[in-house]
């Protein structure tokens, strides 16, 4: 059976306050066609990672690996950022000297990673 028309709010709003009768829908709501509960859950799976294994925990898992584990106990790696910086925190200038001065190479070990190839350069903060 074949869906009723559906006229414009301007229009269903004209012939409602000519019959006296109060709207149907909120003044700002918007109407929207009716999507499948299963292709929303997967669009917000995809859009916030969930249950996929972010770059940020697998470089967390190897931080002692790629940077030494002397200088893995004074720092971390916080958070991937979209335009593919990490951000990096190291609780001692020193520390993030260290890091500073062997930057390319944290960079070329974090990009052998699996799945961490987006990273793109390093941010390093005394934090």
């Amino acid at each position: 059976m074949p869906e009723p028309h559906r006229f414009s709010r301007l229009a269903e709003d004209l012939i409602g306050s000519l019959r006296r009768l109060p709207p149907e829908d909120p003044a700002n709501a918007r109407r929207r066609p009716t999507r499948e509960l299963s292709d929303v859950i997967e669009q917000l799976r995809v859009k916030y990672g969930i249950g996929r294994e972010a770059p940020e925990y697998v470089v967390r898992e190897h931080w002692a690996e790629i940077v030494g584990p002397a200088n893995a106990s004074y720092s971390h790696a916080v958070r991937l950022e979209p335009t593919g910086r990490l951000v990096v925190h190291a609780s001692h200038a020193v520390v993030r000297n260290e890091l500073f001065m062997h930057k390319a190479e944290i960079l070329d070990r974090i990009k052998r990673l699996p799945g961490c190839g987006a990273v793109k350069s390093l941010f390093l903060a005394v934090g």
